[in-house]
């Protein structure tokens, strides 16, 4: 579907979304126009002269993007389904994303090629790529492990991705996000609209240059990941990560969040004293795979 939004579920009193809809031609063009021209970060230095291609189909309404795609007859690497709206948005574990209109939601199929144990960094390095790209555009968002972005530790988008194997790799993988840009939030999340109208300028102003920063974002983590070790990619990773050092209660013991493995696990670290009479502390590393512990949110309204 191309052309404009046709105005279904709007309420009463919506009329800055409305114009600001009305004005930016959510379709196929629009996405590819902006993922031509919009700039995209500098380092690391060998990405900054690539820009991918991308088959995008944009429709008004779908169960979800991800389903979307895994049932489109042809999709390969880079193509793209995006929707105005979902009726059945996925979440983490099991969750339903809230999709209404005024956001974006999309995904994008990828062939890595990883082993199968790497699944995890799927996210990880979408995540990783997306921030980047919102940061170059004035959003200062974070990652907060394993999947979602924020800004001052409200939820301002998730990530989901999908995977299918063959012979203990990962032949296709879909990567599913979900962005606030105009769409109702509750408490703990924020909306790129806010934060730009907060710097009292628009960074990046329409859905379809939101969608194109999600796109390239996607792209750069893939990509970054595919041409450095390891270590490498886990410290750039961390360097955006809202959690470090925040204190988590496990089993009645509160220990800190000190990194994520290589593997996407969250790393936790307790002290304990040896003895009554030993002076000395050791240290007990806990490791949490995704799905195992969720962090929550906090609410802190941005002004």
């Amino acid at each position: 579907m191309t052309g404009k939004i046709s105005w279904f579920g709007l309420a009463s009193g919506s009329s800055v979304l409305e114009e600001r809809l009305i004005l930016d031609d959510f379709n196929r063009d629009a996405v590819n126009q902006s993922l031509a021209i919009l700039p995209m970060p500098e380092t690391p230095s060998f990405l900054k002269a690539v820009r991918p291609r991308f088959d995008v189909h944009v429709f008004g309404q779908v169960v979800s993007t991800n389903a979307t795609l895994w049932a489109m007859a042809g999709a390969q690497a880079g193509t793209v389904a995006i929707a105005h709206t979902q009726t059945a948005g996925k979440g983490q574990r099991g969750k339903q994303w809230e999709s209404s209109l005024g956001g974006v939601y999309l995904s994008v199929m990828l062939e890595p090629d990883w082993p199968a144990d790497r699944a995890a960094q799927l996210t990880l390095c979408s995540a990783w790529g997306i921030v980047s790209q919102f940061r170059w555009l004035g959003i200062p968002a974070q990652i907060k492990w394993p999947n979602d972005i924020v800004v001052a530790g409200q939820k301002l988008g998730g990530i989901l991705s999908e995977s299918k194997l063959e012979r203990g790799t990962i032949a296709r993988a879909v990567i599913g996000v979900g962005i606030n840009v105009y769409n109702p939030v509750p408490v703990t999340g924020v909306t790129w609209h806010k934060l730009t109208k907060v710097k009292g300028k628009e960074a990046v102003a329409s859905l379809s240059e939101v969608a194109a920063a999600v796109l390239l974002g996607i792209w750069r983590g893939v990509f970054y990941r595919n041409h450095t070790d390891g270590k490498s990619f886990t410290d750039a990773y961390q360097s955006l990560l809202t959690n470090l050092n925040m204190p988590v209660v496990l089993e009645g013991k509160t220990l800190r969040v000190v990194g994520v493995t290589e593997a996407g696990h969250l790393t936790l670290k307790s002290s304990s004293q040896v003895s009554r009479d030993v002076n000395q502390t050791v240290d007990q590393l806990v490791y949490i795979k995704p799905g195992e512990l969720s962090l929550g949110y906090s609410h802190t309204d941005i002004e």
